[in-house]
């Protein structure tokens, strides 16, 4: 795993690159990216290069006090493929990390070879009185655990087994994620009507035991993309980066190899 910094503007933006091959560009969710205890980026790069930007606030990328939302965010993280000069690449998003890459997809949809989106979220779908996905900040660490994971006992959090350091990026992250989904909370009103701009082939992954992305939710976002899928992941949680990392990056590296069989294919006839 290469560790690099690029600035962009006045964002010091932390990113992370392994393997060869198509890139492939992966936006971590609300924990955040720990090269080291990452199996999914780590799996995917034995048939991709993996590009892994730390979100702004996340990990030890700065966070200026004009970035505030997840349009921000996008906007940076499209600076970055300016930067390493890639004109289309496929983008795997995890939570958050999904509603960053929709950002994306909406803002620049040629840029994109295909999507997956994990778990999402980022819309609203349902009445204004009633919160699409349940209230994590008002949740203890274990109830987030049992909502988040298919077997939470094997998730659940303990201090005593990280560095001070450690300890310290997963409050920064858990600081930042609070900024940027508080208020309204985790969405942007506005994406919805923006998705039918994206165009790339869209996978909408769920793990079934997923207390926080329901079905219908995954079923609603996936309906607003012209041309989405949605499949659901047995016997895993919210976060399947983490829960089930080889099934995920199997399914994922099946699903962007797709468009590179029909490229070859393409170039053979021509």
């Amino acid at each position: 795993m290469k560790h690099h910094f690029l600035h962009i503007g006045d964002v010091e933006l932390e990113w992370h690159e392994m393997g060869e091959g198509a890139p492939v560009l992966y936006l971590h969710g609300g924990h955040g990216f720990f090269p080291d205890d990452d199996a999914f980026a780590t799996q995917l790069a034995k048939t991709r290069r993996v590009i892994v930007p730390s979100h702004p606030g996340f990990g030890r990328s700065s966070l200026p006090e004009w970035l505030d939302c997840v349009t921000d965010i996008a906007h940076v993280h499209l600076a970055l493929l300016d930067y390493l000069e890639l004109d289309q690449v496929d983008v795997v998003g995890s939570s958050i990390g999904g509603w960053i890459a929709a950002e994306m997809g909406t803002m620049a949809p040629d840029r994109f070879g295909r999507i997956v989106l994990a778990a999402p979220v980022g819309i609203k779908v349902g009445p204004v009185d009633r919160l699409d996905v349940p209230d994590i900040f008002a949740m203890s660490q274990e109830q987030v655990a049992r909502i988040y994971y298919h077997d939470d006992g094997k998730f659940r959090f303990d201090p005593s087994a990280h560095s001070d350091e450690t300890l310290a990026t997963i409050l920064r992250n858990r600081e930042t994620l609070t900024l940027l989904t508080w208020e309204p909370y985790m969405h942007n009103p506005k994406l919805r009507h923006r998705l039918r701009r994206l165009r790339a082939p869209t996978l909408v992954l769920r793990g079934s035991s997923d207390g926080f992305v329901s079905a219908d939710y995954a079923d609603a976002f996936a309906r607003l993309i012209s041309n989405a899928s949605v499949e659901t992941i047995e016997a895993a949680g919210h976060y399947l980066a983490e829960e089930r990392p080889d099934i995920f990056a199997a399914r994922v590296d099946a699903f962007l190899a797709q468009t590179r069989t029909k490229k070859i294919l393409w170039r053979n006839v021509g």
